[in-house]
């Protein structure tokens, strides 16, 4: 029989429940209910080693003494749990991988690549090479493949460059697996943009070399990911337009912000297309201010909107409800240290959105993250390798997974 004692009744802050005292044991074949709430009703100080269940991420979470951690127990392939302060944990569960880098505005592009795993903390790990010496290209993904198109090829100092019409990619689970499918999209584009769900990619041109030497154009095309040929016509967006967010759920792919070749050059517009069908997209709703330059991720329910210019960067994290239309709402801010949310990229999971690199005076090489379905400032991460900036990311993990 399982003993119970207790020396009164009452709750953290002394009213109505348990104190237990001394050991207890409890025995039972069936299963043991914890307290329960939503991410508002948190107690904001409790003691250290307290432990709940959040039912707005589904999880359970203890706290750290600073902060609620969830507790992650659905992935088997987080790495080595037991690597040293600063090391990334290197699993193969929910990768983030970067690639392309233009490490000032005006030197050449890189072939570098490089992942973190989104669960832990830690600095980016090398993932080998592309195929391309590249930047501002776009990307999408798939939960086994990722996809890079487009782009500008820099590769020698003091020498011009090019952009490219290329779609190449790798495999998550594996590194130094890059590949050129022999795939290219109708036209060469840069600043591209892509969202996509498990299985179809959608790509957003940016800025092409025709009509004119340099357009913003409204294209959208599609691959199939897992059997990747050149791109096919899915529809235009509401208008031509690039520098552009994107981020999905399984069904919708969104695409907020960007450059707009009229004053004042950037828009607050949001479209977004049905994944599965051909068409063009359609109007969404309004940011909270015009801006281009941003970087989207998020989940399945939730689009996070990070960093931009509006027409100097900003700091600024936004977010929409996919699965209705509605003007963006304010999240928070990115990292007080990281001044300038602009031309860096971001990876996400069910949990959480990274935000990483970008402009500053100095450029940066800072990896920062929130959790995807509360409000609030950023969090450190750990670091990229190198400062980088007009690359791209993508992850396993994705809301439109």
């Amino acid at each position: 029989m399982s003993e119970f004692k207790a020396s009164g009744f009452r709750d953290e802050f002394g009213n109505a429940g348990p104190d237990l005292v001394g050991i207890t044991t409890l025995t039972s074949p069936y299963y043991f209910v914890p307290p329960s709430g939503s991410t508002a009703q948190r107690p904001q100080s409790p003691p250290p080693g307290m432990l709940r269940f959040n039912t707005d991420i589904g999880r359970l979470e203890v706290w750290r003494n600073d902060h609620w951690g969830a507790i992650v127990g659905e992935s088997p392939n987080l790495g080595n749990q037991n690597a040293a302060s600063g090391e990334s944990a290197g699993g193969t569960g929910t990768r983030g991988v970067f690639g392309g880098n233009r490490n000032t505005p005006t030197i050449t592009s890189s072939n570098e690549s490089s992942y973190i795993t989104i669960e832990t903390l830690g600095d980016a790990i090398d993932f080998g090479n592309l195929t391309l010496t590249i930047a501002i290209q776009g990307s999408c993904s798939s939960r086994t493949r990722g996809i890079f198109f487009g782009g500008y090829c820099h590769p020698n100092p003091g020498t011009g460059g090019s952009r490219t019409n290329k779609i190449n990619g790798w495999t998550f689970a594996s590194t130094g697996s890059h590949v050129d499918f022999s795939s290219t999209m109708s036209q060469t584009a840069q600043q591209c943009a892509g969202t996509s769900s498990s299985t179809r990619g959608i790509l957003q041109f940016g800025f092409t070399t025709t009509p004119s030497p340099v357009a913003t154009v409204d294209t959208l095309e599609y691959i199939t990911i897992a059997s990747v040929g050149n791109s096919v016509d899915f529809g235009d967006l509401t208008r031509p337009k690039s520098e552009i967010a994107s981020f999905s759920s399984g069904t919708r792919g969104v695409f907020a912000g960007g450059y707009f070749t009229s004053s004042p050059f950037r828009t607050d517009d949001i479209d977004y297309v049905t994944i599965s069908t051909l068409g063009n997209a359609q109007d969404f709703g309004d940011l909270t201010i015009p801006e281009r330059q941003a970087s989207g991720g998020g989940n399945s329910t939730r689009g996070i909107i990070m960093g931009g210019i509006d027409p100097s960067a900003l700091n600024t994290i936004q977010f929409i409800t996919i699965a209705s239309k509605g003007d963006s709402q304010d999240f928070g801010d990115l990292l007080d240290t990281v001044t300038a949310g602009s031309q860096g990229n971001s990876v996400s999971n069910p949990n959480r959105s990274i935000y990483a690199g970008g402009i500053t005076p100095a450029g940066s090489d800072v990896i920062q993250y929130i959790t995807n379905q509360t409000t609030g400032n950023a969090i450190d991460f750990g670091d990229l390798i190198g400062v980088r900036i007009q690359f791209a990311g993508a992850s396993n993990g994705h809301g439109g997974l």
